[in-house]
């Protein structure tokens, strides 16, 4: 028996996946949409202009997807109108906040669906973090709290501020649902049916919420049309690496998204203080944590290697 067989070695790896890496690129676009949003909120109402932007992304994924629309089934329906529940939810609620508040404030509180996504996880499909996302997401948290006040002080719970964290709760159940149907449903079909869904009823959410209807306005109509395309483009991209990628690890890597929108901000000219600037290096670093994995190799023996993940193997 050697000694490498008597004393098993633990060694740390970092691995990050075509989907996982795609997820990234869509959290660098998504951290960008706040400023843009923020100054929309100038010209139009929250519900009409989340209306017009779904309706202008499930008409571009429509259009790209016509051919295989015809088998929409049953799941796909009930799947699409859930997530599309949600999405109206998250994104309807954090354009709220964004009408007074700014728009590195809005992604800062956002991000806090960090935490509620394992929560709700244990508590709807009974799967428990592992050890290394719950570092993470314990890192994150004192991130994000840190970050939940970009002036350096504590959040003092204005309406914009309370509407933007109930929004933090809808988008967690977003990742969950689309985690939940991802394997059972074709992407593009019920990528449609949730865009529509999420456009109709924030349209029809104009309603009680007695918003007033906006006038013709370029920067409307152009913002709608740019970010549509890019929900389109993020929503395909979550459908289809989440059907890899856990609802967790997903989430850790979400996280980014106030470092990204505090990047442009600072662009804009919003400055952060140093308590901020740390808060996203601890979301940076939670994220990293995520994605490490320990591995314990016992013996030669392929046969024999345990494997420490933070993640069930089904969730991979």
């Amino acid at each position: 028996m050697t000694a490498s067989t008597r004393h098993p070695q633990s060694t740390l790896t970092l691995r990050l996946s075509k989907a996982e890496m795609v997820l990234v690129f869509i959290t660098m676009l998504w951290g960008g949409t706040f400023l843009l949003v923020h100054n929309v909120m100038t010209v139009s109402g929250p519900m009409f202009f989340v209306g017009l932007r779904f309706a202008a992304a499930a008409l571009f994924v429509g259009l790209v997807s016509a051919r295989c629309l015809t088998g929409l089934t049953a799941t796909e329906l009930k799947a699409g109108v859930l997530i599309g529940t949600a999405i109206m939810l998250g994104y309807g609620l954090q354009t709220m906040g964004l009408q007074t508040i700014s728009s590195s404030q809005s992604a800062f509180i956002t991000a806090l669906y960090v935490p509620f996504v394992p929560l709700l996880q244990w508590l709807v499909l009974g799967r428990r973090p592992g050890l290394m996302p719950s570092i993470g997401i314990c890192l994150a948290f004192v991130g994000l709290m840190l970050l939940a006040g970009p002036e350096g002080g504590a959040l003092h719970f204005s309406e914009g501020e309370v509407v933007t964290l109930v929004s933090a709760v809808a988008i967690a159940g977003e990742i969950i649902l689309i985690s939940r149907y991802a394997g059972q449903v074709d992407v593009r079909r019920v990528t449609v049916v949730q865009l529509a869904t999420a456009s109709l009823l924030s349209f029809l959410m104009i309603v009680p919420t007695q918003e007033r209807l906006p006038e013709f306005s370029w920067l409307l109509l152009l913002s709608a049309l740019g970010l549509g395309a890019m929900s389109a483009v993020i929503q395909v991209a979550m459908n289809w690496a989440q059907k890899s990628v856990s609802p967790t690890r997903a989430t850790l890597i979400y996280a980014g998204e106030p470092v990204w929108a505090g990047i442009v901000g600072r662009i804009a000219g919003e400055r952060l203080p140093g308590v901020a600037l740390l808060g996203g290096l601890l979301i940076v670093v939670a994220v990293v944590v995520s994605e490490l994995r320990w591995r314990r190799s016992v013996g030669e023996n392929p046969t024999q290697e345990r494997h420490f993940e933070g993640e069930r193997s089904t969730d991979l």
